[in-house]
């Protein structure tokens, strides 16, 4: 895993990421050759391109397009979610979205070129004919690459070798991680019993050392150097130190010479952080948190932000104008009652304020006045309100509250007083995920569906306070992008 701004990125994925923008570059200037396209004088002397495409020949030249485009392609395919965690092994689903992805890749870069040709004053049918090419290219060249890649990296020899310290309920949790089909960045190589011979140790179906190789003098040193491991996680909840070798505790003098060795040392709540991009609330523990890298908000983060928070509602509220006009006429000609649907929600510090969205279920939905989550195919939903629901198209009206700084455009979803209360009193640390604006959407949103019952709160705390934790405008962007294929796939719309 490489930490870029604080966020957890496989190694994997950025090489495949590159290696498919190459591609693309690869085809964009390779197939602008094919058409032997000619240099000649340009609007305002400037040297242009007259040949098959038209496209200004500076541009290409100096590699400045294609590059572009490149960068533009794998941005839609990071969008429709297909360099996630969740995703990266799964070839078959990639495969079945390319029928959604090429085809949204071909709009995407047409209507980049399209536009990069009218600000340059010169015809732009020529860049339609390149992608019309390209685009199909890409898509068999990538669905190969990919292919190969994927294979490649699921190869043992490829990924980190990890021995855990423990067999107790974290081991257990690292355990099912790795279990078979659950492709991960790592190996497990065995566990260490520390807990001489506990209940867990016969759960778990992977090789169990003995606990005399954390009492030995240099027992867990040899093995780690024999099994090649990469890095040792402590999932274990003794702490205490192992007195000469001999005893209970930790071997911290085997430990030492590890890390010395150029082996990794880590706590089980920082691997699970880092391999499966969200905090495991069982191990959760204020020391941690305290002494933790993160969970800073600084003022500079405050303040860039809060201008992109700023920059995005504005482009967006101007871009989504005809669709929020359309939105508004269809609940307003469809169903009694007013257009838009306030509701009171939980925001920064705990401070209520009125949430803004159309109105999506009939007027009398809560005519008890007893608050309840939305439920699949719930019957207070109206026919225009569920396609808006599940298009995303209700919460448009929440740019409105970032602008007036009660919520940002990424950040944990606002909760209902009601249902704060009830969360807290059942779920640890629910109230830590207010340190920051609620959002309209967030990395709890783009990896977890909807949820609609405490379990479903407390599993999407988990990713919530890994934002909390690791919050940046790198992290917002890649949440903004990948924010699409949950509007694309109807991830967890009700």
């Amino acid at each position: 895993m490489m930490r870029v701004f604080g966020h957890h990125i496989a190694v994997p994925v950025l090489l495949l990421a590159s290696l498919e923008a190459g591609v693309l570059v690869a085809l964009f200037e390779g197939l602008t050759a094919f058409f032997d396209v000619a240099p000649a004088a340009g609007p305002g002397g400037a040297d242009a391109v007259t040949g098959a495409l038209g496209a200004p020949a500076a541009a290409w030249g100096d590699h400045t397009v294609p590059r572009l485009l490149a960068v533009l392609g794998i941005v839609v395919i990071a969008a429709v979610g297909m360099y996630s965690r969740r995703m990266f092994f799964d070839v078959k689903t990639f495969v079945r979205r390319s029928l959604v992805i090429f085809p949204l890749l071909f709009v995407a870069l047409t209507a980049a070129s399209v536009a990069y040709a009218m600000y340059m004053g010169t015809d732009w049918s020529g860049y339609v004919i390149l992608l019309g090419f390209a685009t199909p290219a890409a898509a068999v060249a990538i669905v190969f690459i990919r292919y190969f890649f994927v294979e490649l990296a699921d190869l043992d020899v490829f990924k980190r070798r990890i021995l855990v310290l423990g067999t107790g309920p974290a081991a257990e949790r690292i355990a099912e991680m790795a279990a078979p089909g659950q492709h991960r960045h790592f190996r497990l190589v065995g566990f260490v019993d520390m807990e001489d011979g506990g209940a867990g140790a016969g759960r778990l179906h992977w090789q169990v050392f003995p606990r005399r190789l954390a009492g030995e003098p240099a027992a867990l040193h040899r093995l780690v150097r024999d099994r090649r491991v990469d890095e040792i996680v402590l999932a274990t909840a003794e702490r205490r130190a192992g007195r000469g070798g001999q005893g209970g505790g930790l071997p911290l003098d085997d430990l030492l010479k590890c890390k010395l060795g150029g082996v990794t040392i880590s706590d089980y709540a920082t691997f699970w952080e880092r391999e499966a991009a969200e905090i495991d609330l069982d191990s959760l523990r204020p020391g941690w948190m305290i002494f933790s890298d993160g969970f800073r908000q600084s003022l500079s983060r405050r303040f860039i932000k809060r201008l992109f928070d700023v920059s995005v509602s504005l482009t967006f509220l101007v871009a989504t104008l005809p669709i929020t006009a359309a939105a508004a006429a269809a609940v307003k000609l469809t169903s009694r009652g007013p257009v838009f649907y306030r509701q009171e929600r939980v925001g920064l510090h705990g401070r209520p304020f009125e949430l803004l969205k159309f109105r999506s279920m009939t007027t009398d939905a809560e005519k008890d006045g007893k608050p309840r989550w939305a439920g699949a195919n719930d019957a207070r939903v109206t026919p225009v309100g569920r396609f808006i629901r599940k298009t995303r198209i209700d919460e448009i009206p929440q740019v409105l509250n970032v602008l007036k700084g009660e919520m940002s455009f990424i950040g944990p979803r606002p909760e209902r007083p009601f249902f704060v209360d009830q969360l807290a009193e059942q779920i640890p640390y629910y109230r830590e995920r207010h340190t920051v604006r609620p959002g309209i959407s967030g990395w709890a949103q783009i990896n977890y569906p909807y949820g609609a019952s405490v379990e479903d709160a407390r599993r999407k705390l988990a990713y919530d306070l890994y934002y909390v934790k690791n919050g940046s405008l790198f992290l917002d962007l890649l949440i903004l992008v990948q924010t699409v294929k949950v509007i694309l796939w109807n991830e967890g719309a009700r």
